[in-house]
């Protein structure tokens, strides 16, 4: 697990156009799914029952809103570090992730700009995939970083 102390600062110098944001791999599994439901108290069913999600229409149970924008908010706030700020943030869920699902998590930097505040803006693409599916959540981020001194 990362620890604020884990984490390096990022500065807007060191940034470039291109760079890699190297993020994580999490595997999900039914431990996961019991933490993510009673953390976000999100208790309907098509997130813990498979017979109901079944009756839905669905595959099987899939994880929370909620869950798949933390795990972007991860890959972002680790990469930027703990002084940098998290200015816009979206997301499109297109494919649902599921139990014994491998996500990686990982991005782009697309873009630099003058922020404000005496920080640098960075422009961020970012996406969930899964083994089933290359990329089941696109993300875009602006993000601002400190500069040195």
């Amino acid at each position: 697990m990362t620890t604020e102390t884990d984490v390096a600062q990022r500065f807007w110098e060191d940034v470039q156009e291109g760079d890699a944001i190297e993020g994580f791999e999490l595997t999900l599994d039914w431990t996961k799914m019991v933490a993510q439901v009673s953390g976000s108290q999100d208790f309907y069913q098509v997130h813990h029952d498979p017979d109901f999600a079944a009756e839905a229409g669905h595959e099987t149970i899939f994880y929370n809103t909620g869950f798949t924008q933390a795990m972007l908010c991860r890959a972002i706030t680790d990469w930027m570090g703990p002084e940098g700020w998290l200015r816009k943030f979206r997301f499109e869920m297109r494919r649902m992730l599921v139990p014994n699902d491998t996500v990686r998590a990982s991005g782009t930097v697309v873009g630099k700009s003058e922020g404000e505040d005496g920080m640098g803006a960075v422009e961020l693409e970012l996406s969930l995939g899964t083994q089933r599916e290359d990329v089941t959540t696109p993300a875009w981020a602006t993000v601002l970083l400190p500069k040195r001194g």
